[in-house]
């Protein structure tokens, strides 16, 4: 016996979301034996877009009754019956948190006419349930209205029935020890099958093939696997999306995370919240004017040569040079820090020696200059991180030179590396971000780095 229900709802994730119509028929598998359709109070107010889209108001539902008021009726109808739906983990979802915040436990075998009809009539474009109904001409009226959606449910159930494999794939979805009753109605399960266990970023995609949301994880199937667990608004809507998950391997969590900064910001997938913003980035950087004199500046990151030094912003910079002013008696305004004709500011302090008004010797002056390079330079020496391959016959590292991350790369154990220059041609190359130089901060704050030692000493 199937029992197959349509829900509408006010549109709020599954938690949050109240049910403002439901219709439920009860099913022998050749006819309809029962039926209760009813609108509901979802005892909170309608949003406006729910309401253009069902029809559905709230002056429709004020003298409804509430979800308790129904919830034996439903209990009743859909004993000893698997509950169908298409796309069943959304309407299930919601009606088993309904009968939790009343503090009933509603428990049901499922079935989802998506998963069986893209397993049992494969090659369709698309599997909403308009769509799928109007390829293959079943009847679809009140479109959106729980008694019209469950109706054509109930139609396009009955024609998947009369496939000669259904019985088989029935029962195969309805093993206790399947994952097709969890997974997006998209998704096959031979897609999940074929995931690793292993460290790397994935790609939900969607059925046009875009990267709608990236992630990392030290167990790549796992993770995928959470999120069809996970019932908050924003993972529903991403797994009634996805289609197809793709997948990279990067034998570490620290190339994982670093690959998957990069992804973000090159796909700026819908559903990820986070590092889509590409931050403008500022470093310090030195030149030689027409005098000769050497000067310290500052600019956004892509507009500056051979950057000394990367920071987040103008602010960051004009400290740090100030402070580099004091330490080495440097002048303000050939640190671009004061743009005022004649001498500096400093001078009159007697901070400055005198070079912006002929009183040092720009050769002088130069070496100050030169030092205090150098001990910027001393602060952000090269950093090698070694991590596992993607498999027992590589190594990966990740490369910071001068301070600046150029990215990652995978070589063969039985590869010497001697320098870094023969290092950059397995170098992966990549953007210096915020997030990937503080992602290489938080792993060199747990790890005792020897930066100096011989490049070949780290692979050994």
């Amino acid at each position: 016996m199937y029992t197959i229900i349509d829900i509408e709802t006010t549109g709020n994730g599954i938690k949050g979301n109240r049910i403002t119509e439901i219709a439920i028929f009860k099913f022998d598998g050749e006819k309809l034996v029962d039926e209760f359709t009813s609108l509901v109070n979802p005892e909170c107010p309608i949003p406006n877009f729910i309401t253009g889209l069902t029809g559905i108001d709230d002056q429709m539902v004020t003298n409804a009754p509430t979800f308790k008021e129904i919830s034996d009726q439903i209990i009743e109808i859909t004993k000893d019956s698997i509950f169908v739906a298409h796309a069943v983990n959304f309407d299930y979802g919601v009606i088993k948190e309904e009968f939790h915040l009343i503090g009933v436990d509603f428990s049901r075998k499922k079935l989802c006419t998506v998963r069986l009809s893209r397993k049992l009539i494969p090659g369709f474009k698309s599997y909403s349930l308009g769509k799928l109904c109007s390829a293959i001409g079943i009847p679809l009226k009140d479109r959106h209205r729980a008694r019209g959606d469950a109706h054509a449910t109930v139609l396009l159930f009955k024609k998947l029935l009369d496939n000669p494999d259904a019985e088989k794939t029935i029962k195969a979805f309805l093993n206790s020890r399947s994952q097709e009753a969890t997974l997006p109605p998209l998704v096959s399960k031979k897609n999940i099958d074929e995931l690793p266990t292993k460290p790397g970023v994935y790609y939900f995609k969607n059925s046009g093939g875009e990267i709608i949301y990236v992630g990392k994880a030290i167990n790549i199937k796992k993770r995928v696997l959470s999120h069809f667990y996970t019932k908050t608004n924003h993972e529903l809507l991403l797994c009634n999306e996805t289609s197809f998950i793709d997948y990279e391997l990067s034998g570490s969590e620290l190339v994982a995370l670093l690959m998957e900064s990069a992804a973000i910001k090159i796909h700026y997938p819908k559903y990820n919240r986070a590092q889509k913003r590409n931050a403008t980035q500022y470093s310090i950087f030195s030149y030689e004017d027409r005098r000769g004199v050497l000067h310290l500046a500052f600019n956004t990151l892509k507009n500056s040569i051979n950057p000394i030094l990367v920071l987040n912003n103008k602010t960051d910079c004009r400290i740090y040079l100030e402070e580099i002013c004091k330490a080495y008696s440097l002048c303000p305004k050939y640190c671009h820090l004061q743009t005022t004709l004649g001498k500096c500011s400093y001078y009159e302090n007697m901070k400055c020696d005198g070079v912006c008004c002929g009183k040092e010797n720009i050769v002088d002056y130069n070496i100050k200059v030169e030092n205090a390079i150098k001990a910027i330079k001393e602060q952000t020496k090269n950093v090698l991180l070694e991590r596992k391959g993607r498999n027992a016959d590589e190594k990966a590292f990740v490369l910071v030179k001068e301070g600046i991350y150029l990215g990652y790369g995978f070589i063969d154990n039985g590869v010497e590396i001697s320098s870094i220059e023969s290092l950059e041609a397995f170098l992966i190359p990549q953007k210096h971000t915020p997030e990937t130089i503080s992602i290489i901060k938080n792993v060199l704050k747990s790890e005792i780095l020897t930066p100096d030692r011989p490049l070949s000493t780290q692979f050994s």
